[in-house]
């Protein structure tokens, strides 16, 4: 048996959604648990649409969830002339046939097949029309469909599919200015790049009968075809721009981990006994075609930020504080002085579902804050909270070994000492070193802070105190 080769062909016209991401890692999988190869090829022969941009994005996207390739990425745009070769080999043996019919012929040809209730096809004009035409007048190529019978395909999803020949019109595969058309381009590519798995979204089935008759009339290999139901949102209606982020990056961006993101995805629409979550070794032990479900999925938000918060929890702090490193970047923390990115994570990661979270509300760790929350102040910096400040600071400047276990005493003591809840002096100390009225355990952040700093924002406090 060949080696199972598989591919994800994008078109660079925007960034890398969610579906083509889907279908990037079903076809990755597929290759890597058969111990085959994944081929990345950039299917841009839509001049007008293609950038550079867009390329980029798809790169980006690919290489933020690790979905490596073996091959690529190749560019259609760079294989024109192997296009154009088969197109003129096929003319020769008469698969393929020039078509002069001008575009007002064609138009008044489907106007009126619309009015008698039909499909619009092509009606064969210049089929076996033996033409007197110059040779640079302006035609398009087509290809020569069978007329009678049917293509029948066994879809590794979805089962058997048949499709009348005469249902197919005569698809044009050169266009008037000479550029060759998608479906005729996804041929010769599979063909020669050895692709013998296809899978792709729904939105192709009536693309691959089309595509199985060329591969045919060229004599080449007819790969599998596994074709994956589409992703709904929430509201139920295809997945688009409307349902907020649909491009990988702008998870990124909004702080999921890509190990969240391929988890949740590859449990959308496929599945293996009540398992939620998988590693990525998992993933590819236990991948196999049969196990896609049929239907839609419906994409669910929460349940990604469910798991992404798992992934928070349960993945190497290092490895989280490496991603979350961008964020901060991104927001112009300096975390020079303040604790390391890991502790930081294991501070804030049972709190906060994204990184974003974090990287949100840990600035006070690492920067000094110009005001206090003035609902938190309100409520805490008041006259009754300066003794307890006082005490608790002292003891706090008395501490020679900084560990956690140390400043837990010191407020315990204070609140022992002052016979008060734990609260009247955890709440007041909280603001007065966070700004906030929230944050991890008290002992924990004030640890974190640092002696130091922690012991001039309770000075500041009890200035603000002073001041009321």
């Amino acid at each position: 048996m060949n080696k199972i080769k598989t591919r994800f062909s994008p078109s660079p016209t925007g960034y890398l959604h969610v579906g083509g991401a889907r279908t990037a890692l079903y076809s990755w999988l597929y290759s890597r648990h058969n111990k085959g190869e994944f081929v990345l090829r950039i299917e841009d022969t839509d001049l007008k649409r293609s950038t550079q941009e867009a390329i980029a994005a798809i790169m980006d996207g690919m290489n933020w969830l690790s979905l490596n390739w073996d091959e690529g990425p190749y560019y259609q745009t760079k294989r024109f002339e192997r296009y154009h070769f088969v197109i003129d080999k096929m003319l020769t043996a008469g698969t393929a046939y020039r078509c002069y019919c001008s575009k007002p012929r064609l138009d008044h040809l489907r106007e009126e097949q619309m009015a008698r209730g039909e499909k619009p096809r092509y009606d064969g004009c210049c089929r076996d029309y033996v033409h007197n035409h110059i040779p640079n007048k302006p035609h398009v190529v087509r290809f020569r469909n069978p007329q009678q019978g049917s293509v029948i395909f066994e879809d590794q999803i979805r089962g058997l599919i048949e499709f009348n020949n005469l249902e197919l019109d005569d698809l044009i595969i050169r266009r008037t200015d000479g550029s060759p058309t998608y479906n005729f381009c996804v041929v010769i590519d599979d063909w020669d790049m050895k692709i013998t798995h296809v899978i792709r979204g729904e939105d192709h089935i009536n693309n691959t009968p089309r595509q199985i008759n060329i591969l045919t009339a060229l004599g080449a290999p007819i790969p599998a075809y596994a074709h994956v139901s589409m992703i709904l949102g929430d509201d139920g209606k295809k997945l688009s721009k409307r349902h907020r982020a649909v491009s990988v990056m702008k998870y990124r961006d909004d702080g999921y981990l890509p190990e969240a993101l391929l988890n949740y995805l590859v449990r959308l629409g496929w599945s293996h006994g009540d398992q939620e979550i998988f590693n990525r070794e998992e993933m590819i032990s236990y991948f196999s075609l049969d196990a896609i479900n049929k239907s839609a999925s419906v994409f669910n938000t929460n349940k990604l930020l469910w798991m992404n918060h798992h992934y928070i929890n349960s993945l190497p702090a290092e490895y989280i504080a490496a991603h979350l490193a961008w964020h901060l970047e991104q927001q112009g923390i300096d975390t020079k002085i303040g604790p390391s990115l890991a502790d930081l994570v294991k501070l804030l990661g049972k709190r906060c579902k994204t990184l974003k979270e974090i990287a949100d509300s840990c600035r006070y760790f690492y920067q000094d804050f110009v005001a206090f929350n003035s609902d938190a102040a309100k409520k805490y910096l008041r006259p009754i909270a300066r003794l307890p400040l006082e005490m608790v600071q002292a003891k706090l400047v008395a501490i020679s070994d900084w560990t956690c276990d140390n400043v837990h005493q010191a407020i315990e003591a204070t609140a022992k000492q002052l016979a008060i809840g734990l609260g009247k002096v955890c709440m007041p100390l909280r603001v007065a070193v966070t700004g906030t009225g929230k944050s991890p355990s008290v002992d924990a952040t004030v640890h974190a802070i640092g002696q130091n700093r922690s012991l001039k924002r309770i000075d500041n406090a009890l200035v603000y105190i002073n001041k009321r």
